[in-house]
């Protein structure tokens, strides 16, 4: 079976068309695959689908074969393959996650998807949990944009040792399930910037749920304006606030194609 291997912001998957079958035990094919040394090297494994009630369906796993409901860069990666293959001629498409249904607007230039706009709906905020980790006290604000997060707010995201707090504050049981951890700082009302530690995959260039985790809990403690710009490490993504929905805009890349042996 071909793969093809795309990117969202640095946050990157191999991506299977599965739309006339699937392999075997997904799980453990994304564990090989995501191996940055012994396979192709990736956050994750995507596998496309027949549609359940949208237009296809998107079918995530994390590197460590754990599956994941919802990806936002990942989704928006769906909504190039499908339209640049003439899989769809859509520019408007529904994508059924584990997480529900998302709205995509594919934004076309010269043929192909350059960018995409992603419906990621209602994301829940919680009230803020106070927590000791490795020593130190943090104010963790637990919100689910399709899979959950925990937002921590600081001045300095760039300065945080991700590698040493990531695992622990993931599984941390006063968080009661493991979750995606975003540092994040808001320096004026229109810009945040954001590290995040995926669950599962650990220190990622980009989070697409994570970003719009943020910016709703920096929405609910009045950080932010309705739209901001969100700086992760792989690049920037548009977020807005529309009713009760949040929208998040940014682009789709295609790295390579290749076969599984």
């Amino acid at each position: 079976m071909r793969f093809t291997k795309m990117e969202g912001l640095g946050n990157d998957y191999v991506y299977l068309n599965c739309l006339e079958g699937a392999l075997e035990n997904l799980p453990a094919l994304a564990v090989r695959l995501s191996d940055r040394r012994f396979g192709v090297g990736a956050d994750g494994l995507i596998c496309i689908k027949p549609g359940r009630d949208g237009d296809f369906t998107m079918e995530m796993y994390n590197a460590d074969g754990s599956r994941g409901a919802m990806c936002g860069n990942g989704i928006r990666c769906v909504g190039k393959y499908v339209y640049d293959r003439g899989l769809t001629r859509k520019t408007c498409l529904t994508i059924d996650t584990d997480a529900g249904p998302r709205r995509l607007e594919l934004h076309v230039l010269g043929g192909a998807v350059d960018s995409v706009t992603v419906d990621m709906g209602a994301v829940r905020v919680e009230k803020p949990v106070t927590l000791e980790a490795e020593g130190a006290c943090f104010t963790v604000i637990p919100a689910d944009a399709g899979n959950p997060h925990g937002v921590i707010f600081c001045e300095n995201p760039e300065e945080i040792d991700l590698t040493r707090l990531g695992p622990v504050l993931e599984c941390h049981p006063a968080l009661g399930e493991r979750r995606n951890i975003e540092f994040a700082a808001c320096p004026d009302r229109g810009h945040v910037r954001i590290r995040v530690w995926e669950r599962g995959s650990g220190i990622t260039l980009a989070c697409g749920t994570g970003a719009c985790a943020v910016f709703a809990a920096a929405l609910e403690e009045n950080r932010c304006g309705t739209r901001a710009e969100a700086a992760l490490p792989g690049g920037v993504l548009t977020l807005e606030k529309r009713r009760e929905n949040i929208f998040m805009t940014g682009p789709a890349r295609t790295v390579f194609e290749g076969e599984l042996p």
